[in-house]
């Protein structure tokens, strides 16, 4: 080894000061680490709580984007990992092992209960990963490069999850996307972009979309041929990154009829709304569709090790169309996510988190309606669906964002010194939002309802601190 690691590997714990300097100087910033200036280092994560290098601790209200919502350390699926560490830690994915095969089975049993539909399943490593071999999916299926996406969606930074991301600053240094999505908008009701309202729009935006297919020239749509430029639509059930925004219950029961008319597929993105988040084991079954493919990562193994993947209906991923070799990773279906992934699932089957996830989400949505009805000036809408809540701020009027007051409100609650009831503490939030201006929160599913109170209490706090003029 040289002596310049050496040195470096054998010397005292680095002081935080000097790790800031040599992450100036060696780490990219190409990730989202330098959102927040400095960058804030965390040494330990129990339950909901993450602990910084004083011992302070951070209640987290957005659980690694999701990908935890089963609590940082949990026993259960630590030891699955552990066990598999010790019994087969590694393997190439050309071969077989159990967890795999079992892990893949559960899933397309669940959704063939759920769905009406036979179906197989493809491992990869991360959400965006899946994205892709969805999209090759689709391409070989349909014979069309085109898709739909929604205004506001968010389906991962590769090259060609961004090309369907609504995004353009994920783009924008990156050239030419020529397969770019067509990008719809989204029924976001507290902000239409109709200017309608959800009681008397009778889904005007689903109308505004079907339009597109009623002649050739609005350039959609082959009448002579019967056949649509585009393969699929792209969509998240409940947009992630957007806001947590939750379409009006009709929505995609009338989209679904339009593209089935239309022979495009329905590819839903469940990357961060899947496995009970949204109060259902797939967030699109809170609105009565059959997808035609399901992308899913993140809370399949707690975040513990990166597994993503897929499930596609027969006919479009049986070996006769989709055979050996058209898609591949080198860590996909990998040994020690798919044991935790299975432990995950098999948690899923003993404990009734639908029950548990709408019961503790409908309680601390009124916890947080009541904040919006005693700050009017600070909260203009509040919405959520099983454990995926959201809190947009704006300006005094309740309507216009206000993106400033939404970062002020992040930055103070990761100082640590928020007071949760006689204890020194921090708040993990997540802005998302098209105008980044909404607290996207994804609890842990264990937290009982005192800690939802202390939460809200935390929130509250942020409230005064930050707007004191508005209270």
């Amino acid at each position: 080894m040289s002596t310049v690691i050496d040195g470096m590997l054998s010397a005292p714990a680095a002081s935080e000061q000097e790790l800031m300097e040599l992450e100036s100087k060696y780490c990219s910033w190409g990730d989202t680490v330098h959102y927040l200036e400095p960058p804030k280092f965390f040494e330990r994560a129990e339950g909901h709580y993450l602990y910084d290098r004083e011992g302070i601790p951070y209640m987290d209200l957005q659980m690694w984007y999701s990908a935890s919502s089963f609590g940082y350390g949990n026993p259960r699926l630590n030891e699955a990992l552990k066990n598999q560490i010790d019994k087969l830690p590694q393997l190439a994915c050309q071969y077989l092992h159990s967890e795999k095969v079992e892990l893949a089975a559960a899933i397309g049993r669940l959704n063939e209960s759920r769905f009406g539909q036979a179906g197989r399943v493809h491992f990869n490593v991360g959400g965006a990963q899946a994205i892709e071999d969805s999209l090759k999916i689709v391409r070989n299926s349909t014979g069309k490069n085109l898709v739909f996406a929604f205004m506001g969606g968010y389906h991962g930074r590769t090259l060609g999850a961004s090309a369907i991301t609504s995004s353009y600053r994920y783009r924008r240094r990156f050239g030419h996307f020529s397969d770019r999505a067509h990008f719809v908008p989204f029924p976001y009701c507290f902000r239409c972009p109709y200017g309608k309202k959800p009681e008397d729009c009778e889904l005007y935006c689903v109308d505004q979309f079907a339009r597109n297919f009623e002649t050739e020239y609005n350039s959609f749509w082959d009448a002579k041929a019967g056949e649509s430029e585009f393969g699929a639509f792209y969509a998240e059930a409940i947009q992630a990154t957007g806001g947590y925004v939750i379409p009006p219950a009709g929505y995609f029961p009338a989209l679904k009829k339009v593209l089935d008319e239309r022979n495009i597929l329905l590819v839903d993105d469940e990357i961060q709304m899947g496995f009970y988040r949204a109060g259902k084991f797939w967030a699109i079954e809170n609105f009565n569709v059959e997808p035609d493919i399901i992308v899913f990562g993140k809370a399949l193994t707690n975040g513990l090790n990166p597994l993503s993947g897929l499930w596609a209906r027969e006919g479009l991923i049986s070996p006769d169309v989709f055979p050996p070799g058209s898609t591949h990773s080198t860590f996909s279906a990998n040994p020690l996510g798919t044991a935790v992934g299975l432990e995950a699932v098999r948690m899923m089957e003993e404990e009734n988190y639908e029950e548990i996830t709408r019961r503790k989400g409908a309680y601390f949505l009124t916890q947080i309606r009541e904040l919006q009805r005693r700050y009017p000036k600070v909260i203009g809408d509040t919405d959520g669906i099983g454990m995926a809540l959201r809190i947009e701020i704006c300006q005094e009027d309740g309507y216009e964002p206000d993106r400033e007051l939404t970062e002020r409100i992040f930055v103070e609650g990761m100082k640590g010194d928020l007071d949760a009831r006689g204890r020194k503490t921090g708040l993990v939030l997540d802005i998302g939002g098209y105008y980044k201006n909404v607290f996207t929160l994804a609890p842990c599913f264990d937290m009982s309802e005192e800690e939802i109170d202390l939460a809200v209490e935390l929130i509250e706090q942020l409230i005064r601190r930050c707007a004191p003029e508005r209270i």
